[in-house]
């Protein structure tokens, strides 16, 4: 069978007078859409004209909420008790679920951003405020989490359709973690290096450390950050590895749907 796996990029992440990323043209290549949702970055219009973009491109529409930390763009560590953290959460993502239904779309998933991401990776509890946001808000809606996280774990403790993300321009520890941001070699610079470890985590059926370690895992869909110098170049190179290695890129929720009448759904050409 053809293997099936989703390209998701974070977006929507300029503040303002301030640009950054490079929406249309990674638009163009994934298939799932992270849209933050104003707290580390984006504002209303800009969630709005992502959102129309998006679907322009056919692309998955997803929530990308954060603690409300505008200056460290969502990468501080912060505390909250847990429901006002899932209020937090479900005003965020409820923000873009309506942008989305505007626009005659449909919100289909949510990956958390930054250090709640980080942090609900590795804290348990922290996870289930953060899947309990979710599911009160919508339980039908796809919960994007790194692979092998206390995340996943309690996304599908809890009966979300959980996809198992892994990150193409992140190394990672021997443990299954990311490196943290401040070590060396934390973050891959150039289009070769991400290209050559997303092949190594495909070769090898999971994740992939720094060490060479392998850690067996499932997985749905591949991170490629669109705020580095070399974001489209990568994402570019990464799909097209892709592509010629057999694989069938999809939008994320067809991604985790059984196939229909064929071993795969149509392909993103």
């Amino acid at each position: 069978m053809v293997r099936r796996i989703n390209l998701n990029a974070d977006l929507g992440e300029s503040s303002g007078a301030w640009q950054t990323g490079s929406d249309n043209e990674l638009l163009r290549i994934v298939g799932a859409a992270n849209i933050a949702c104003g707290f580390h970055a984006g504002d209303p219009l800009l969630m709005r004209r992502t959102v129309v973009q998006a679907l322009a491109a056919g692309v998955s529409l997803g929530a990308h909420p954060s603690f409300p930390d505008l200056q460290g763009f969502g990468r501080r560590a912060m505390h909250f008790p847990a429901a006002e953290l899932e209020a937090l959460l479900i005003y965020q993502i409820g923000a873009l679920a309506g942008m989305a239904q505007a626009e005659g779309g449909r919100l289909t998933h949510v990956k958390p951003h930054g250090a709640l991401n980080n942090m609900a990776c590795a804290d348990a509890v922290l996870a289930r405020s953060v899947v309990a946001a979710i599911s009160s808000l919508d339980p039908s809606l796809i919960l994007l989490a790194p692979a092998l996280s206390e995340l996943a774990l309690a996304g599908a403790a809890a009966g979300l359709r959980v996809a198992a993300e892994i990150f193409a321009d992140r190394a990672y520890t021997n443990a299954g973690n990311l490196v943290a941001r401040g070590q060396p070699g934390a973050v891959l610079q150039t289009a070769d290096e991400c290209v050559a470890h997303v092949q190594r985590m495909l070769d090898a059926g999971g994740l992939v450390s720094a060490g060479g370690q392998v850690i067996p895992t499932e997985f749905h869909s591949i991170c490629v950050h669109g705020d580095g110098p070399q974001a489209v170049a990568a994402a570019t190179a990464i799909r097209a590895s892709l592509l010629a290695s057999g694989v069938s890129l999809l939008p994320l929720p067809q991604v985790l749907q059984p196939p229909v009448d064929s071993d795969v759904w149509p392909a993103i050409v």
